[in-house]
């Protein structure tokens, strides 16, 4: 693969490089090894603080990078991963003068004129944007997110340093062979993209609002139309204190359990049935009101989980729940891509005694997203690659276990987790139950009926005439002939009484006096035959085929 580093970006590749050597990771594009990484005792706690100080020195885009790094187990040590989760994203405010002239271009019209009231001072100041306090003309109050000048530019031009120095490290590199970097900052250019444009962030609040309505404890801010564009954002203004500034004291004016049930339930909701959730639920983005609620905001940035993938999570986390070790396995192994070192044996042995270990603390000790996290670090270092999915999950779970703990110190994630997902996997299994779903089986069924007599003839033809062929390796013949023999058997055995019930259901017409129950009796003969012959082809199929297969295990 030619080098694909650009010599306009000079600059930034001598940052990056500085703040490798700066952490004693001058080697790290050409000898990182994850597995050893992961295996750090704590002794680089220091560095990693230090790490992400230049991260944060370093602007927007390596802020966010160093959030969506703190969610891979398999790539870092928890030490990193831990510092990394509590990047802070606080920067000096912009200018008032040039955010009122974002806002007047993008709505259209003065501030004096667009709001009755406007707070110069911003509430909240971040590396993307600042929001500030306002009131609309009808007297509603709301909070207004305005991007910071040219941060979208800047935002471009490292995305480009960083996928060049990703297929950099993908081309020249094992572990970038291994682990496949260009993919991860493809996903990590599309999120940060998407948190860019502050029109799909309102589109993300309506459907969150939307999915959590049935939820009377949990609130969502909601867009203002007229007021939103792709640099401006005007929503439902919440009052409230930071639930990561709740003092215990405080705890004593609300009901701290039944918020955290209610939260932990949400968003298992988001994950397993909504299959969309708010990804950063730190308890800064959850917000206690003064009505005992509790508020999600910042959703600029979200994800997605497909059916399968949800139905694939649900079975792991009533695992994980229940204590089955082999079953979490199981459902990992199936869920990651497994890569050249993959090793299942010592997989399991790992995994199975990861989740004995957690069954031994305390409920207050218990960290749910620790535990996933624990399991993606695992697969990495066995050699098998977790989806997204996953470290998106245990990212969730770990602010949600912070969030609770402040919430709640003896509420219990295990339980709640086993108790809630219980009842997602019911609606799922009455879901598949549904009209609709039972109206589609019937159709396959009716195309299965018209096509299985052609079909059969297909078969039936080709073995007449010896021209049916089997490319079959390592078989023995005599076995395979016999087996062909006995689904012949069966096969005709079934057109029969195919057969008799067709007939005497054709006789059923017919007019005759001699009757047995109330039917003509040769109808019944047959029906009976029918019946009898069905039995008699299960029983023989139960009774030849189970001893068989027991054999061959």
């Amino acid at each position: 693969m030619v080098m694909s580093l650009k010599a306009n970006h000079l600059s930034r590749y001598k940052d990056i490089a500085a703040l490798l050597i700066k952490h004693g990771r001058a080697d790290a594009l050409r000898d990182f090894d994850p597995e050893n990484a992961a295996r750090n005792d704590g002794t680089g706690i220091d560095d990693a603080r230090k790490l992400v100080d230049g991260l944060e020195s370093m602007g927007p885009t390596f802020i966010k990078l160093g959030q969506l790094l703190s969610t891979r187990a398999d790539l870092l040590p928890p030490v990193y991963l831990d510092a990394l989760s509590r990047l802070q994203d606080d920067v000096e405010p912009v200018p008032f003068a040039a955010i009122e002239q974002i806002i007047t271009a993008e709505v259209g019209a003065r501030i004096a004129k667009a709001f009755q009231s406007f707070d110069a001072t911003p509430l909240a100041s971040a590396s993307l944007g600042q929001v500030h306090r306002a009131v609309l003309r009808d007297g509603r109050a709301v909070a207004v997110k305005v991007q910071r000048p040219g941060v979208r530019e800047r935002v471009i031009e490292d995305m480009k340093v960083i996928e060049e120095l990703a297929e950099f490290v993908d081309g020249h590199t094992k572990v970038g062979r291994s682990y496949g970097f260009g993919g991860m900052v493809e996903e990590f250019r599309r999120t940060i993209m998407a948190e860019l444009d502050y029109q799909l962030e309102a589109a993300n609040l309506r459907l969150l609002g939307s999915n959590l309505a049935g939820y009377d404890r949990i609130v969502v801010p909601q867009p203002v139309d007229d007021y939103t564009t792709s640099l401006v954002l005007t929503m439902d203004l919440v009052e409230g204190r930071s639930v990561g500034s709740l003092s215990p004291l405080a705890r004593q004016d609300f009901d701290g359990c039944a918020l955290a049930a209610q939260l932990f339930d949400a968003y298992l909701d988001q994950i397993l049935v909504d299959g969309f959730l708010h990804a950063d639920p730190h308890p800064g983005n959850v917000l206690l009101t003064s009505d005992g609620r509790l508020a999600l905001i910042d959703l600029g940035m979200v994800a997605r989980v497909t059916p399968e993938i949800q139905d694939a999570l649900v079975r792991l986390l009533l695992a994980l729940s229940e204590g089955n070790g082999r079953g979490v396995a199981a459902v990992m192994a199936g869920l990651g891509e497994k890569l050249g070192g993959w090793d299942p044996g010592r997989f399991e042995r790992e995994i199975i005694l990861l989740i004995q270990e957690n069954q031994a603390v305390t409920v207050r000790q218990l960290e749910a997203g620790r535990v996933v996290g624990e399991l993606a670090r695992i697969a990495g270092e066995c050699g098998l690659r977790p989806p997204a999915e996953l470290t998106m999950l245990g990212k969730a779970l770990l602010n949600l276990d912070q969030v609770a703990n402040h919430l709640d110190p003896e509420f219990d994630p295990n339980a709640a987790i086993q108790e809630h997902v219980g009842g997602i996997m019911r609606r799922k299994m009455l879901r598949s139950a549904s009209p609709a779903n039972l109206l589609s089986a019937a159709m396959d069924a009716k195309e299965f009926t018209e096509k299985l007599p052609g079909r059969v003839n297909k078969v039936m033809d080709a073995l007449a005439e010896g021209q049916m062929t089997l490319n079959i390796q390592g078989i023995d013949e005599k076995e395979l002939m016999r087996g062909i023999q006995k689904l012949a058997n069966r096969l005709t055995a079934g057109l029969v009484i195919a057969a008799l019930i067709v007939g005497a259901a054709m006789l059923m017409q017919i007019d005759t006096r001699s009757k047995l129950f109330g039917y003509p009796s040769v109808a019944i003969v047959c029906f009976l035959a029918a019946a009898l012959a069905g039995v008699w082809l299960v029983l023989n199929s139960v009774m030849h085929d189970l001893p068989q297969r027991r054999r061959r295990r």
